[in-house]
């Protein structure tokens, strides 16, 4: 008789599954009882109708909305990136979203957003697409850009949705949109695998800026140049630094590019993983060393100016 012989691929894979289980047990069960209560949204968002138009002033700006959210404006073109802005994230039952409540409030409302020209949207998760914030935000003037099979989870009341799939590019007045494959994937819900998921080079006539949204460490971003600012995700790795880069991978995808200046997303907003919230950013900070003045550190709701690099003439 022969002992079937074990397969060392698999091991990694069940180990990553069991911290996964582990990992979501210490939070979702409590998340969801929390959900479940009457006084389910305790912090109203503020609503600063004035927020777009302090953006509009600058040729190259971000504001960090919290998470993997972001505002920034490029030349004449004011773009959203994955807002998330309510109490929680989750599925949605009736009026109620079962999930993770944010840490610290929204620093604006969904309606705050009513205007922006460009709305990009990387994949699917709950914590990147977030239907009650679109709802809020939507106009018939907000073009929206979505990876492929996507186009139906956003809801109705914008100018336009345009699927992209990875190396697709397309051109709105003075900017390219090109999409490109990170490594992560766009599931919805537990049998949904088969949406896209993207990262944004947008590109102006004078600025370029990189949004990879999630991603673990990956060779995509390999040979991009000129990039004025790169937006990358730097936290949700324990146990998930298959599919969410851990600070140092992110650091170096940036040093892999020619790029100006590196803005960290994705951490201390809700509590998706298991390393504690401030660590993303002094792990940063450390393997940056002497190079940190390329990192832009961001405070949530604070608008970060970009000025062109001085040339030898100035």
């Amino acid at each position: 008789m022969t002992t079937p012989k074990s397969n060392p691929k698999r091991a990694p894979k069940l180990r990553r599954t069991v911290r996964a289980v582990k990992s979501g047990f210490r939070r979702y069960p409590k998340a969801i009882y929390e959900s479940l209560k009457p006084t389910n949204d305790p912090n109203d968002p503020i609503h600063l109708p004035q927020i777009l138009h302090d953006l509009a002033h600058h040729n190259l700006a971000i504001l960090w909305l919290g998470h993997g959210s972001v505002l920034a404006q490029i030349d004449d073109v004011t773009i959203a990136v994955d807002p998330v802005l309510s109490q929680r994230i989750g599925m949605r039952i009736k009026n109620k979203t079962i999930g993770i409540p944010r840490l610290t409030p929204a620093p604006v409302s969904p309606e705050s957003l009513i205007g922006t020209n460009l709305l990009l949207i990387t994949h699917a998760h709950f914590d990147h697409l977030d239907k009650p914030t679109l709802e809020g935000m939507r106009s018939d003037t907000t073009t929206v850009i979505v990876p492929h099979r996507c186009a139906k989870l956003i809801p109705a009341g914008f100018e336009r949705i345009i699927e992209l799939r990875p190396g697709a590019s397309v051109t709105l007045d003075t900017l390219t949109i090109t999409a490109i494959e990170p490594k992560h994937w766009g599931a919805r819900s537990l049998f949904d695998r088969r949406r896209g998921v993207n990262s944004y080079l947008v590109e102006s006539h004078t600025q370029r800026i990189l949004f990879t949204g999630d991603t673990a460490e990956t060779k995509a971003y390999q040979g991009l140049n000129a990039i004025d600012l790169a937006v990358f995700g730097i936290g949700a790795y324990d146990p998930w630094d298959h599919m969410h880069a851990t600070p140092e991978q992110a650091w170096k995808m940036f040093q892999g590019l020619d790029a100006r200046f590196m803005f960290p997303v994705h951490h201390s907003t809700f509590e998706l993983s298991d390393e504690p919230i401030d660590e993303p950013m002094r792990r940063l900070f450390k393997i940056a060393n002497d190079q940190a003045d390329s990192i832009l550190e961001p405070v949530v709701g604070e608008v970060i100016v970009i000025t062109p690099p001085k040339t030898d003439h100035q």
